[in-house]
C-alpha cells in the first residue's frame, strides 16, 4: 500500500513565486509519517514548494487542509478522486467544517488523527473507507518522522510541539473552540527528544500558549536549559508579572515570544472575549519587563472590531514603535468558519461572502465582512500601510540597534533577514488569489 501526503498552498501570483515566510516545515505530516507503519509506503507532495504529481501511482491521497487552503484542497481532491484514486481530508479546516470537507473527499478525520489512524489505515486497505473518523483532542507519546521533509528545502527553524490548546476563549480564535478552552500538555522527554535530533540551530516552540500552565512551563524550561539552544514561542503579555518565570525562559533559551496584543481598545479587547489583556495602566512596564529579561517580543495586532477605525491601527503602529518591539504582525480581522465571531457577523449580517474561503475572487489581504466605523477597502489599506511603515528602513534601523541590546548576539542576522524579508513581501501577500493560478477548482 502506498499513501500520498499532501499540503496545499494558498495561492499564488501569476508569475510570482510562493511566498517565502509561508515556508516553515509542515509537522503535522511529519507526525502522520510517523504514525504510519513502516510496510507502508508513503511520499509527500508539497504545493508550496513543488507540482503536485496528478499521475503519481499510490493507493490513498491524505491533505491536510486548513481554512485559507480549503478551496486549493477541493481542486487536488478532485483531480486524484477523477482517477479512482481515494482521498482522505483531515486539519483543522476539516475538523471544524466536516459536513463541506465530505463533499469534496472520501472520508474526513474529525480531530487529531493519532487515535483513529491505523483503523483508517486498515479500513483503506479493505477498501472500506468510513466517511467520517472521530479522533480525540489531546497530546500524544508520538515523535514526528522528519526523514519525510528529506530534500525539501525550509526555513532553517525547527518546529518542535509542546502543548496543543488555550485556555482561553477569544471570539475569533478557531484553536480554542476547537479544544474547548482546554490546554494539553506533551511529555517533557518527546520534547526533548525533537529537539536532540534536530538539524537546525533555532527552534519555535509550537503552542498556542506556552505559558497556560505555569507549573508544566516552569518543568519544561528546566529540562531544556542544558541544551543550550535558542527558542521563539508564543505566551501572554500576563506572564510579565511573573518575574520567575521570565527569568526560567531566557535561562532556557528564549530569545523571542509572540504575544498576541490584538488591541489597545478596552472595548475591543472586551468584545473580543479578551480581557485578560487590559492591563492598561500597566501595558508599557509588562513590556519593558519582558525587554529587560533580554527576550525580544513579536507583537501581533488584529483591526476590524467594532471601536477599530484609522486611529486604532495608528495607535497600534505608534506604539510598536515605541517599544521596538523585533517585528509586529498588523492584520484584519477575519471570521473563521464556526468561531463566535462568525455566527456574530452572520447574525448581524455584515458578512461579505457566506464562505469566503471557497468564494470566487476572494483574495489574501481583503476583508470578508463590513466593519462598523471603516469601509472594508480602507481597513486593509491601513493595515498594509501600517506594515510598510513598521518595515521602513529608519524604523527597521532603531528596531535592530534595540534588539542587539536585548537578545543574543547570535540573533543580530536573523533579525535582519527575518525583518527584512517580512518588509519586502507585504505587498507580494496582498490580493494573491486564494486556490487560484495553481489548479482550478472544478465547478
Amino acid at each position: 500500500m502506498k499513501i500520498t501526503f499532501i499540503l496545499p498552498a494558498i495561492g499564488k501570483k501569476p508569475g510570482k513565486k510562493y511566498i517565502g515566510t509561508w515556508k516553515m516545515e509542515p509537522l503535522t505530516i511529519a507526525v502522520l509519517k510517523a504514525l504510519t507503519p513502516p510496510d507502508v509506503e508513503t511520499e509527500f507532495l508539497d504545493d508550496r514548494i513543488e507540482l503536485i504529481d496528478y499521475e503519481t501511482k499510490t493507493d490513498l491521497v491524505c491533505i491536510t487542509v486548513e481554512t485559507y487552503t480549503a478551496r486549493r484542497s477541493y481542486g487536488i481532491a478532485a483531480r486524484f478522486r477523477e482517477r479512482g484514486i481515494p482521498v482522505v481530508m483531515g486539519g483543522y479546516h476539516a475538523t471544524i467544517c466536516p459536513e463541506e470537507a465530505e463533499l469534496y473527499c472520501d472520508s474526513v478525520i474529525v480531530g487529531n488523527a493519532e487515535t483513529v489512524w491505523m483503523q483508517m489505515l486498515s479500513d483503506a486497505r479493505d477498501g472500506a473507507l468510513k466517511k467520517r473518523y472521530i479522533g480525540g483532542v489531546g497530546t500524544y507519546d508520538v515523535r514526528p518522522d522528519k526523514s519525510i521533509f528529506t530534500g525539501k528545502k525550509y526555513l532553517p527553524v525547527s518546529l518542535v510541539e509542546t502543548g496543543r490548546g488555550c485556555c482561553h476563549s477569544c471570539e475569533f480564535c478557531s484553536i480554542s473552540r476547537f479544544y474547548d478552552s482546554h490546554y494539553h500538555v506533551r511529555s517533557h522527554d518527546l520534547i526533548v527528544s525533537d529537539i536532540e535530533v534536530s538539524p537546525h540551530k533555532y527552534y519555535f516552540l509550537v503552542d498556542d500558549n506556552l505559558v497556560a500552565d505555569r507549573k508544566n512551563a516552569m518543568a519544561l524550561f528546566r529540562r531544556i536549559e542544558p541544551l543550550h539552544i535558542k527558542w521563539a514561542g508564543q505566551g501572554t503579555l500576563s506572564m510579565a508579572k511573573d518575574e520567575e518565570l521570565l527569568k526560567a525562559m531566557k535561562k532556557s533559551g528564549c530569545e523571542i515570544i509572540l504575544i498576541g496584543f490584538e488591541s489597545l481598545d478596552k472595548e475591543n479587547l472586551r468584545q473580543m472575549n479578551k480581557s485578560f489583556n487590559y492591563a492598561l495602566g500597566e501595558r508599557d512596564e509588562l513590556v519593558k519587563r519582558i525587554h529587560d529579561a533580554g527576550i525580544g517580543i513579536y507583537a501581533t495586532f488584529v483591526f476590524g472590531y467594532d471601536n477599530d477605525d484609522e486611529q486604532t491601527i495608528e495607535d497600534a503602529l505608534a506604539f510598536s514603535k515605541k517599544h521596538n518591539f523585533y517585528t509586529a504582525a498588523f492584520n484584519h480581522l477575519l471570521p473563521f468558519p464556526n468561531t463566535r465571531l462568525y455566527d456574530r457577523l452572520k447574525a448581524e449580517s455584515r458578512l461579505l461572502y457566506d464562505k469566503w474561503w471557497l468564494a470566487d475572487g476572494y483574495n489574501y489581504g481583503e476583508l470578508s465582512f463590513v466593519p462598523k466605523r471603516i469601509s472594508p477597502e480602507k481597513l486593509s489599506k491601513a493595515c498594509r500601510d501600517a506594515r510598510k511603515e513598521f518595515s521602513s528602513a529608519g524604523t527597521v534601523l532603531s528596531r535592530g540597534f534595540a534588539s542587539l541590546g536585548r537578545t543574543s548576539p547570535l540573533l543580530w542576522w536573523l533579525f535582519w533577514g527575518m525583518n527584512l524579508r517580512i518588509g519586502g513581501e507585504v505587498d507580494q501577500k496582498m490580493n494573491v488569489p486564494i486556490g487560484e493560478n495553481l489548479d482550478e477548482l472544478p465547478k
